[in-house]
């Protein structure tokens, strides 16, 4: 797993910088689009957590923001949640810049047999 923005050890905190004027939705688009798996995540989150393992199990190296160590980290949950149109924020995963959605959709596409096929075509497995 590759957490994203300023380092704390081996871990990092989603901080990128930016001014206060940036609408939270534009960059939750611009970090989805940033790498092929994006993951947004709490890190207490035991659904996150869940997810995060599945794509590591599957050989994925996702790109994960922990929005609570991030000091915006309610504005992109907030954003998030217009997203996927009210309920739970996290965790949500983009595929090759695009949503997937939350939890039920992400293990829905795994059962069904379309979220390898769609990591394939992201270029996050080669398998």
């Amino acid at each position: 797993m590759h957490y994203q923005a300023e380092s704390y050890g081996n871990y990092y905190a989603s901080t990128v910088r930016q001014s206060a004027a940036v609408d939270p939705l534009e960059r939750v688009v611009r970090l989805a689009s940033g790498s092929a798996v994006v993951i947004f995540s709490l890190s207490t989150c035991c659904m996150c957590h869940a997810v995060k393992r599945l794509f590591c199990g599957m050989g994925v190296n996702p790109t994960v923001y922990e929005l609570d160590l991030d000091p915006r980290g309610k504005e992109i949950e907030r954003a998030l949640m217009r997203l996927l149109g009210g309920g739970s924020s996290v965790p949500v995963v983009f595929i090759g810049g695009k949503l997937v959605g939350a939890m039920d959709r992400v293990m829905a596409s795994h059962i069904n047999g379309t979220l390898v096929p769609l990591l394939k075509e992201a270029g996050a497995l080669w398998l």
